[in-house]
């Protein structure tokens, strides 16, 4: 028998509430994840605990029986648990999952400007792509995503399911490795055809370059020579002089600045982007309540990077 702590919460949590959904609120979840860590422990016992026939939810026989022995074992694990290393709520780290290139460039100097107006913030990051991350924080498997936003994308969130602030505006720029006389290698304009380093096709960043190159013209100019997901491996890429990309523009700050890549075309060819923080509105997790609360009394200005 394989079973998991959090699946033995979550039955005294039913138990005591006799209801999904309020139970996946005082568990911090949506309520599609609770259900199945509910049915996950029913499997693991060999036995139906819950009778979802009737409203409120009720306990079969089996559950009853099963539930003096859950309770007992929650009781004594968070009394041995609270022994060891008390009881730290306020401190609990927050789970973030970011766009791989806002997780390497963004987050650090965010997260630290944000921490000077309020205070420090205990947080775990894990990078990943942004489909990934949305499929986490619908499973609510997190506590906050950093991503960017295009209102032209197809991968949308419902604004009331999943509340967000506005902590960012960039553009993606198309770069390129400078030749002898400080020019693109590969400019946009008055070039045959343009070695790219492109976005894979799931990859959202791939997405808002897509609708920027929606002339066939242009797009017959571009001959694909490399395909990565991350921004970062593009810009390798492009600073090794294979072709040109288009990348964030908080990514290329200093190589920019020191000229070791230049702007392959104008000002027309950026895309502009926007970043945002979002939470789960069914998940109340303490320390994200509190920092929503803090985030909202902040000046716009100040949230933004």
């Amino acid at each position: 028998m394989n079973l998991e702590t959090k699946w033995l919460e979550d039955f005294v949590a039913l138990a005591n509430t006799r209801s999904f959904s309020a139970s996946a609120r005082q568990r911090h979840v949506t309520q599609p994840a609770f259900s199945r860590r509910i049915r996950a422990l029913e499997q693991a016992v060999g036995a139906t605990l819950v009778d979802r026939s009737t409203t409120p939810v009720d306990l079969t026989s089996e559950g009853q029986l099963f539930l003096v022995t859950a309770r007992n074992l929650v009781e004594q694990l968070n009394e041995s648990l609270g022994h060891l290393r008390g009881l730290a709520i306020a401190n609990e780290a927050l789970d973030i999952v970011a766009a791989h290139s806002l997780a390497l460039s963004f987050f650090p100097p965010w997260i630290s400007r944000l921490q000077q107006g309020i205070g420090e913030l205990p947080t775990r990051l894990v990078a990943m792509n942004v489909g990934e991350a949305i499929h986490v924080l619908r499973e609510g498997k997190c506590d906050l995503m950093l991503a960017y936003y295009d209102p032209y994308a197809s991968m949308q969130l419902d604004s009331e399911l999943f509340p967000s602030f506005s902590i960012g505006q960039v553009k993606m720029l198309p770069v390129s490795l400078p030749d002898d006389a400080g020019r693109p290698r590969f400019p946009l304009e008055g070039c045959e055809s343009i070695p790219y380093l492109a976005y894979t096709q799931g990859a959202f960043l791939g997405s808002s370059v897509r609708m920027l190159l929606k002339n066939d013209a242009l797009r017959l100019r571009l001959r694909t020579v490399y395909e990565t997901a991350m921004a970062e491996g593009l810009k390798g890429m492009v600073l090794q002089g294979i072709g040109m990309a288009w990348i964030p523009d908080f990514c290329i700050r200093e190589e920019l600045k020191s000229g070791r890549l230049v702007r392959a075309g104008g000002e027309e060819w950026d895309v502009p982007l926007e970043i945002r923080l979002y939470r789960c509105s069914m998940v109340h997790k303490p320390g994200v309540e509190k920092l929503w609360r803090q985030m909202q009394k902040l000046p716009r200005d100040f949230l933004q990077a």
